[in-house]
């Protein structure tokens, strides 16, 4: 009881730090203008910021991996907790532009380069091969907790100190609260996982818990990325990564289809994008659970079905249909898009990498499924030049249900792969 408590309270640790180091990060979803007119930059300044983070990502996420196989996962989350909070420290100095661009690469490498893999792999290493899903579907799910909570409390505050005011020094003290808050709760979070998180141990399983000194010793060499790239299921889980998390991108379009083809006030698009955004706990700790009872398979193809359903709904039926109608099948297809990401890596533990090389591993399918960061912006200003303010979001829906379809043809696919595996090594 004691045992599982501890690791209960260390994934609980992790989940909080996961919840509490992005959201710094991305302060332009809620508090894009008063930055532009805190910092005095332009829209395309601040795009350009956040262009050179998505390489920073993209460059960091197989890298990650390397150094979580090397190092220790703990000291990397605190690590990263810690430098993260130290940027939030500087950027509430409001400093020239040229020192928020490298304030963001500090931000990039500090939460993928050393944190990404390494949380993953530390939630891995606590989950029994019977809870992972619950475990991956709770982590996700749990961060969007987190993620609202202190979005909440960073609104009181912000509210409190501007109040009906609209000058600038005002809003200029506004934001540095809310940044300070950010940064302070960064750096409570470092201090938590450096006291309480065990050094890559509490959640082995027990195998691995009776061979203490020989976990120790697998220590990884690049030799050992030939068991990477010789895997297949690796290069599945990728694909079908890539196909969810695509799927999952249209998240960040249902408010713009609201207000531009179905001439919804602005007021009550947020109303239904804050309920979408609690879809994110329920769906992931439901798609999580369902993955343990009925299968990962099972589960993530389901929701990938049931996304792209509502995904084709949203685009084909007339705008004259009730709001309503639209407002529920939004919804619901949210339910289905945050079960999706809270269960696709929960396939983990079905490649079998083992704990030496399971910090590249994340790394490598991260690189694989991850590019749509890159490629859907690109895709998508075509669809709208192509088909118009409407049209764009009906054919980037269609398009979008299409990647769910093939989604589930990979987990039909890594499902059978796996089978296969389980009846030649008798596993």
């Amino acid at each position: 009881m004691g045992s599982n408590f501890r690791r209960y309270f260390q994934f609980a640790l992790v989940v909080l730090a996961a919840g509490a180091i992005f959201p710094i990060v991305y302060l332009r979803t809620n508090y894009q203008e008063t930055i532009l007119t805190v910092f005095d930059m332009t829209l395309p300044q601040l795009n350009i910021i956040y262009s050179v983070l998505g390489i920073v990502f993209m460059i960091g996420y197989f890298p990650s991996g390397l150094l979580s196989d090397k190092f220790s996962a703990k000291k990397l989350l605190w690590i990263s907790l810690l430098g993260t909070a130290l940027g939030g420290f500087w950027f509430a100095q409001i400093p020239s532009y040229q020192h928020v661009v490298f304030i963001f690469i500090i931000w990039g490498t500090f939460s993928v380069f050393t944190f990404w893999s390494a949380h993953m792999k530390l939630v891995k290493m606590m989950a029994k091969p019977e809870e992972e899903g619950r475990f991956f579907g709770i982590l996700d799910g749990g961060r969007g907790v987190v993620e609202a909570v202190l979005a909440s409390v960073a609104v009181v505050i912000f509210a409190g100190i501007l109040g009906a005011s609209t000058a600038i020094d005002d809003m200029r003290s506004a934001l540095i609260a809310v940044i300070y808050m950010y940064s302070f709760v960064l750096l409570a979070c470092a201090v938590l996982v450096f006291l309480f998180v065990e050094e890559d141990s509490g959640g082995k399983n027990t195998k691995q818990v009776d061979q203490p000194e020989a976990a120790q010793k697998e220590k990884f060499k690049l030799a050992d990325l030939s068991l990477l790239f010789k895997n297949k299921l690796v290069f599945v889980m990728g694909g079908i990564i890539f196909m969810g998390y695509s799927v999952f991108w249209t998240v960040y379009y249902f408010g713009g289809f609201m207000e531009t083809n179905l001439s919804v006030d602005a007021i009550t698009v947020g109303q239904i994008t804050v309920i979408v955004l609690w879809m994110r706990p329920i769906g992931g700790t439901i798609g999580g659970i369902l993955a343990d009872k009925i299968g990962k398979t099972k589960s993530l193809g389901g929701s990938l079905i049931g996304a792209a359903i509502c995904l084709v709904l949203i685009s084909i039926l007339p705008v004259y249909t009730y709001r309503t109608v639209f407002f529920a099948l939004i919804i619901i297809c949210g339910l289905f898009l945050y079960a999706i990401r809270g269960t696709y890596w929960s396939l983990l533990g079905d490649l079998r990498m083992g704990n030496k090389v399971m910090g590249v591993t994340i790394g490598f399918v991260s690189v694989l499924g991850y590019t749509p960061d890159i490629l859907l912006p690109l895709i998508n200003s075509g669809l709208f030049a192509t088909f118009g303010d409407h049209g764009g979001y009906n054919a980037y829906f269609i398009m979008s249900a299409i990647f769910g379809v093939i989604g589930v043809m990979l987990v039909i696919l890594f499902g059978r792969m796996t089978r296969k595996n389980c009846a030649q090594t008798g596993i």
